[in-house]
């Protein structure tokens, strides 16, 4: 699949066939990205306003570069970090990725299936039960009922809710909803996993299970994990690269990634 935006280009394949653009070995390239929002400053309070804020050349906005230029490429198979400060244009990457946002210049090429854990629970409904919002996300990631009957209790026993599945989510603590959200997430397997700080849901004990299963990740699947936490990039990562205000400042092993990170502050 192609999608074409003026001077944009996202790039999706997902057959065995791999365009000649890229090296089979590549599952994400990512070339001359640029991004960028208009803020509004003021609001006219008429037409006539308006008119003369026209007249004047006032836009009424101002323009936030957020990507300026990005470029990387991820192997298949490597688990890549992304960090930098807020405000860096990490979160902005993430979603041009996943396609919930476009470049106004660049290209994006992805070769294979890409599956999000960007908002863990979107699309819950709280006067459901439990069980029936299992269901109810599974169709929005795009499975059958059939399929999640299939993945029912391994969902259930993952996020070990097995006891409440009949009471209504409203009731749920806000931990237990994250918890059966990113059980119910893992089972969309993709061949690119993109991760935005979601290792850090639920208590202690759930967020060690959560990482051993991104340890088990390992060489199967391409992730890339945007995170503040220098830890979880020493730990899980084979690159990383650093962003700060839209541009690629450092890239490399991941201490020496979270070395410059952290010496931001110095």
């Amino acid at each position: 699949m192609v999608k074409k935006h003026s001077e944009n280009i996202v790039t999706k394949n997902t057959s065995t066939n791999i365009r000649s653009a890229s090296s089979s070995k590549i599952a994400i390239k990512v070339t001359n990205l640029h991004k960028s929002f208009r803020l509004p400053t003021e609001r006219a309070a008429g037409l006539k306003q308006a008119i003369f804020n026209w007249l004047k050349g006032v836009k009424g906005y101002t323009e936030q570069k957020v990507l300026r230029g990005v470029n990387f490429e991820i192997k298949k198979g490597e688990f890549v970090g992304i960090v930098g400060r807020n405000g860096s244009g990490k979160s902005t990457l993430l979603k041009l990725l996943a396609e919930i946002y476009y470049p106004e210049q660049g290209k994006i090429e992805i070769d294979g299936t890409l599956v999000p854990f960007i908002e863990l629970g979107v699309g819950f409904n709280p006067e459901l039960t439990g069980r029936e919002n299992v269901y109810l996300n599974g169709a929005l990631l795009g499975f059958s009922n059939h399929q999640m009957d299939a993945m029912y209790d391994e969902i259930v026993k993952f996020a070990e809710l097995e006891q409440f599945m009949d009471a209504k989510l409203k009731n749920y603590s806000s931990g237990m909803q994250v918890r059966l959200a990113f059980s119910i997430a893992i089972r969309a397997k993709g061949d690119i996993l993109i991760l935005d700080e979601v290792l850090a849901v639920g208590d202690a004990a759930f967020q060690e299970k959560c990482n051993n299963y991104f340890a088990s990740l390992h060489g199967e699947q391409t992730v890339i994990l945007v995170t503040h936490s220098m830890e979880n990039v020493r730990r899980f990562c084979d690159r990383a690269i650093l962003i700060e205000k839209g541009e690629v400042k450092v890239e490399g092993s991941p201490d020496k990634v979270a070395k410059a990170y952290e010496g931001l502050w110095s």
